[in-house]
């Protein structure tokens, strides 16, 4: 019995469907990585009749892509949560006072650090849903970021958000020993939706989110956490 004749239409389907299986397996890349994409691009076009230069650009443009990948996440749904604000490792859980510059006085809040190896994605996502009271950039050191006294010492940009319930939640984006970069798209006045991408930090860093004392802490040291989706803590 003879087969029936393929339509044109199945064969646009069945494109679509290989599409959305590419889209929905390879993240995208934040537009802050298109340059360095474009960089490798262009050296490896450069050197196309030399094999070790071609190979050289084709293997950062790759690098690049990896590290700038900003891939897509579906943040809780219930109420009262504070979300990580980044990918990467818990490596601190304590109390401390915030960032100074904010002007939130001295009363200690309850803090959670995420070390990002240049293996993370290094997209930042809202921890929590609300406005933006300030953002305060202060320079400094470029120590490691895994070490303790990075929160204090390494160049970093402070958010200062609040909820509808009128909590203050703060992340910090804290510069490591390679990154150089801080940037942060947000702004006082702006609204944040919970898990909504507001930065990025270039090759290896840190994130302090300071969030109220009386906060139920849902995470330990040594976890991985995923942006915009791992719980790290239930709000009183």
């Amino acid at each position: 019995m003879a087969r029936p004749a393929r339509s044109p239409d199945d064969d646009r389907s069945e494109a679509q469907r290989f599409i959305e299986l590419v889209r929905s397996t390879v993240p995208p890349v934040h537009p802050a990585g298109l340059p360095f994409i474009a960089g490798g691009l262009g050296l490896a076009a450069a050197g196309r009749n030399r094999r070790w230069l071609r190979n050289a650009g084709l293997g950062a443009a790759s690098f690049s892509a990896l590290f700038f990948r900003h891939p897509p996440r579906v943040p809780p749904s219930r109420p009262g949560v504070v979300v990580a604000p980044a990918d990467g490792l818990v490596t601190l859980l304590d109390t401390a006072v915030p960032p100074a510059e904010l002007g939130l006085g001295d009363t200690p809040m309850k803090r959670i650090s995420i070390f990002l190896s240049v293996f993370d994605a290094h997209v930042q996502r809202a921890p929590v849903a609300g406005e933006v009271i300030a953002v305060q950039h202060r320079p400094g050191k470029f120590l490691s970021a895994d070490k303790d006294t990075a929160s204090a010492d390494n160049e970093r940009n402070s958010l200062w958000l609040r909820t509808p319930e009128g909590v203050d939640i703060v992340a910090v984006q804290i510069a490591g020993l390679v990154a150089r970069r801080i940037v942060c798209s947000a702004h006082t006045g702006d609204k944040l939706a919970l898990g909504e991408t507001y930065g990025l930090i270039r090759f290896g860093s840190r994130l302090d989110t300071y969030f109220p004392a009386g906060a139920r802490v849902l995470v330990e040291g040594g976890q991985r956490a995923i942006g915009g989706e791992t719980v790290l803590a239930e709000l009183p």
